[in-house]
């Protein structure tokens, strides 16, 4: 077995901790070390490695900030939303998913039956409450699917006679939400 020697300024690692450091002194068996944290510790020679620096990357990571090369190589993300222009006083429409995993935590167990007849019930409390409140307009996040919740929809918004509905704004909602626009009775 050769024996390692380290000498002042060497690069180490303890074997059986995280710490890792530069030797300060070497006093026969023991090293004494500065660790990266600033801490003077003493080991025994069998306690600690050498690392071999190939590079000088550590000495590059201690004198730049990482995290503000990582920022400055970022790529801002685009905006996955399109924002609509308002004015200031103007009131938002409400939005109203109609999705299961919105409705209740679990749905296991539920029938699709079930799940449509919760969907549809849903939908027509928030119209019965938009019209009993005189909301002009609401919108229904239905998702695409396979229509069922739409035509659902679609049949139940029809029984009104107050209502006009379209499907909503393609850039915003894609084909998967209804616009639904409550005709006010002049009282």
């Amino acid at each position: 077995m050769t024996k390692i020697m380290f000498s002042k300024g060497d690069r180490v690692s303890a074997l059986d901790e995280a710490v890792n450091g530069i030797v300060l002194e070497v006093k026969n068996n023991e090293i004494i070390i500065e660790s990266d944290e600033g801490f003077v510790m003493t080991y025994l020679v069998n306690e600690l490695i050498k690392i071999n620096n190939s590079s000088d990357l550590d000495n590059f990571r201690g004198s730049h900030n990482l995290n503000e090369i990582k920022q400055q190589k970022e790529i801002p993300k685009p905006r996955s939303f399109v924002k609509e222009k308002r004015s200031k006083n103007e009131i938002p429409v409400p939005e109203f998913d109609l999705h299961i995993e919105k409705l209740v935590k679990n749905f296991r167990g539920m029938s699709n039956y079930d799940i449509l007849t919760l969907q549809s019930e849903t939908a027509k409390r928030h119209v019965e409450f938009a019209i009993k409140n005189r909301i002009p307009k609401i919108v229904f996040i239905h998702g695409v699917g396979e229509g069922v919740l739409k035509s659902e929809l679609d049949f139940m918004l029809g029984r009104f006679d107050q209502i006009a509905f379209q499907d909503a704004n393609y850039q915003k909602y894609g084909l998967g939400a209804t616009e639904v626009y409550i005709r006010q009775s002049q009282k």
